[in-house]
């Protein structure tokens, strides 16, 4: 009884794993505007995902390439 209550714990503990967290995604393309004509282009940021916003959250202005954007839910947010 001993032998299978130790191997069921051992099993568990193995099976339980650990978080990895998060990852550092390198940026393959380079950070570009949309449509650089248009007065409040969105940006297409180097994993190739494209902001969800077309202006600045907090000021209401162009985005800016050079502030990293945020992701949530998955999708990338900018920042001016």
């Amino acid at each position: 009884m001993r032998i299978l209550i130790g191997i069921l714990l051992a099993a568990a503990v193995c099976g339980c794993g650990r978080d990895p967290g998060p990852e550092l995604v390198l940026d393959t393309l380079p950070v570009v505007y949309t449509d650089p004509e248009a007065e409040f282009p969105r940006i297409r940021y180097g994993d190739g995902l494209v902001s969800v916003n077309d202006r600045c959250i907090v000021r209401k202005v162009k985005l800016n390439l050079r502030m990293p954007p945020v992701y949530v839910n998955g999708r990338p947010v900018g920042f001016c």
